[in-house]
């Protein structure tokens, strides 16, 4: 009995061994990206935003809100799953031909999600791209939804700015932006991201990181500002070891505020009264639940954070391509829709490749969502 004992136990230490051992050999592969280190760890910590080991909140940012726990979320995401959390249906989209755009024309093309092509004053940006069809390390999960992979990297033209608000999957795909870099001018990006872009092959010389509300000179009449959000950030095991971001772009005529991903919070008034007015404000719309409310702006809160930024027009992101939460793939844009009813603010609800021009206040725009399933 003993000696059987001591066989199932050396047989349990051979395969949790083996099992840690494949866990260590996957996350050095190369999409994890690398850890920030030398120079690089030295001045995040001395930003005021790093505390701990670990960069923080402006405020008390619980990864779950009040009565929910991982069990709970846990539970909730294997056996009370929404109804039509994948659309039935393909996305419909518009193929528009980038690279032939006048680059003198301030337009915008959204890819779904969180990535999206600007052209303003004469510069072209990127923001957040992820070409690639899933947001996970491993291609089988978190796949991108039919008719969303319409655009890749060879649809793009020579891009002046490369902008990364933080360093989650479905912000910062290693395919993409590996495949971009012979034709990015200069990454823009939070505190300590650049190691991963350094690890996939970008020269320093390129990267700008930024903490919140330090600037930078892009070109004569541009400054990007890295403005705070209300997130989390992490690759691996390990949250939190690098910065999250919104952004500020002023260009020769135009005010625009890159939101990234961000629960609502004090921050979006701070913002609007030290840099609004502004002519956009492209806001996360999508991926949230009551569970984690205050790492993800709920539709309502939209509404609210446009205001607080003094926005005159707003584009509702972060849904449309990837199933990250519990609700209906619709339902983002169908409850902030109906929650604007009463508030009225100028939403843009472009379907993916659709050009929004930026100087064109009368532009319009369908309800493209509710003719899909």
């Amino acid at each position: 009995m003993k000696k059987t004992l001591r066989m199932a136990l050396y047989f349990f230490v051979i395969v949790l061994a083996a099992v840690t051992v494949a866990v260590v050999i996957f996350l050095q592969q190369p999409p994890f990206g690398r850890a920030p280190k030398g120079e690089r760890l030295e001045r995040m910590k001395a930003s005021p935003n790093f505390k701990n080991s670990t960069f923080q909140n402006l405020e008390d940012t619980p990864d779950l809100a009040e009565g929910a726990n991982m069990l709970t979320v846990l539970w909730s995401f294997l056996f009370n799953k929404t109804p039509r959390q994948v659309p039935t249906d393909r996305i419909p989209h518009v193929k528009t031909d980038i690279k032939a755009l006048d680059v003198s024309q301030d337009a915008l093309i959204w890819f779904g999600h969180s990535s999206y092509f600007l052209q303003a004053d004469g510069k072209r940006f990127l923001v957040d791209p992820v070409f690639n069809g899933n947001a996970s390390p491993v291609s089988f999960t978190t796949k991108s939804f039919p008719g969303t992979t319409n655009y890749h990297v060879e649809d793009m033209p020579a891009i002046d700015y490369l902008i990364i608000t933080h360093d989650h999957w479905d912000h910062l795909d290693y395919n993409t932006v590996k495949k971009l870099e012979p034709g990015v001018s200069r990454v823009i990006c939070p505190l300590g991201v650049g190691a991963h872009l350094e690890h996939w092959g970008y020269s320093p010389s390129k990267i700008t990181e930024l903490d919140w509300y330090e600037s930078t000179v892009l070109t004569e009449g541009f400054t990007l500002t890295a403005t705070p959000a209300r997130h989390f950030s992490g690759r691996g095991l390990k949250r939190n070891g690098t910065l999250w971001a919104s952004f500020v772009l002023y260009s020769p005529t135009n005010r625009i505020f890159i939101g990234g991903d961000s629960g609502y919070g004090k921050h979006f008034a701070a913002i609007g009264e030290q840099y609004g007015p502004f002519d956009l404000a492209i806001l996360e719309t999508g991926q949230y639940h009551a569970y984690w409310k205050y790492i993800h702006t709920l539709p309502d809160e939209v509404i609210l954070a446009a205001r607080d930024l003094n926005a005159k027009r707003t584009l509702p992101v972060h849904n449309s391509k990837f199933s990250l939460a519990m609700h209906a793939w619709d339902d983002p844009l169908i409850e902030l829709t109906e929650a604007n009813a009463v508030d009225s603010i100028p939403l843009l609800t472009p379907r993916i490749g659709e050009p929004v021009y930026l100087k064109d206040s009368t532009q319009t725009f369908s309800r493209w969502w509710e003719n899909v399933k």
